[in-house]
């Protein structure tokens, strides 16, 4: 019979590209997991993947073999979930694709009294502000904003609504003067995040009596993640939109200054969206239940 370990870590190194990444997703070295696929492709007499020092990628016959055993190996492992489902206690992990905010803000606060209470269940929080394929990336599920959520996809809220707000420190407006409108931010040195997913900056959204306006802003520094933004903004380096729960307390303190009030808009919550499959494993029913989001 085939080994079917191996075959599962041809999979993995094919679908990740990399043997240094499917090594450590495996928990086993480069060295162990190298062995391994010249195993597999020595019993088979066929080479499975071109290697080079900088990439790996399947070769014509490995392209085959990926594409006519990924399904099945998916399916071994959604019987193997539901078997341990069968357990009287959920166990087994829940792989989620979330961006820095809601995976601070909402998902590791919701799952902490679920994982108190089962310690067979592990989650594993992978964060990227990038739109991911959550099926092609093999994720249980992912979070987005409900406007982002594709439709073939089954969202459930976690989270109210989100309001944005734009903020600057004091010492900040003591060298620039306080914006009246979001077109007056061209003259200010904005501290910009960028995202992979709109394949650049990301442009601020402001909406006032029902008109929207997206304002495209410039400044010295550009940032990828949310708390080097703030880091920046605190020390006076510019002026930013964030959260509003990220900063309030900031701005309550007088750390922070809000300015726009009155153009900042809400934006619709956060949700945890994954694909229509039957047979969910317990631990991923556990883990919807509790970031499901009730109004009060």
């Amino acid at each position: 019979m085939e080994n079917f370990n191996e075959l599962a870590a041809f999979a993995l190194v094919a679908r990740e590209r990399s043997f240094t990444r499917a090594a450590a997703k495996m928990g086993i070295s480069q060295s162990a997991l190298s062995q391994t696929i010249r195993n597999l492709e020595s019993r088979l007499e066929v080479r499975l993947l071109t290697r080079t020092t900088r990439s790996v990628s399947p070769t014509e016959e490995g392209e085959f073999l990926l594409t006519n055993l990924a399904p099945k190996l998916d399916d071994i492992v959604n019987v193997l979930n539901s078997l341990r489902g069968m357990r009287q206690s959920p166990a087994g992990m829940v792989r989620i694709s979330a961006a820095s905010h809601p995976a601070v803000s909402v998902i590791e606060p919701g799952l902490r009294n679920v994982l108190r209470e089962n310690p067979d269940i592990k989650v594993e929080i992978a964060v990227n502000d990038a739109l991911e394929d959550i099926v092609a990336e093999r994720f249980d599920a992912g979070v987005r904003l409900g406007e982002q959520v594709a439709k073939d996809m089954i969202a459930l809220r976690i989270s109210p609504d989100i309001r944005m707000v734009v903020v600057a420190s004091p010492e900040y407006f003591s060298r620039h003067p306080i914006p009246e409108s979001p077109h007056q931010l061209t003259h200010h040195n904005c501290i910009n995040l960028r995202l992979e997913t709109y394949g650049g900056l990301y442009p601020w959204e402001f909406a006032k009596a029902g008109n929207e306006l997206k304002v495209k802003v410039d400044g010295q520094l550009i940032f990828n993640n949310l708390e080097l933004r703030l880091n920046a903004v605190r020390a006076g380096g510019g002026i930013s939109c964030f959260p509003e729960d990220t900063v309030i307390d900031d701005i309550r303190e007088g750390r922070l200054i809000q300015v726009l009030d009155d153009w900042c808009p809400t934006l619709p919550g956060y949700h945890l969206y994954y694909p229509n499959r039957q047979h969910h494993s317990p631990a991923f029913l556990l883990v919807l239940n509790a970031l499901r989001y009730t109004s009060m």
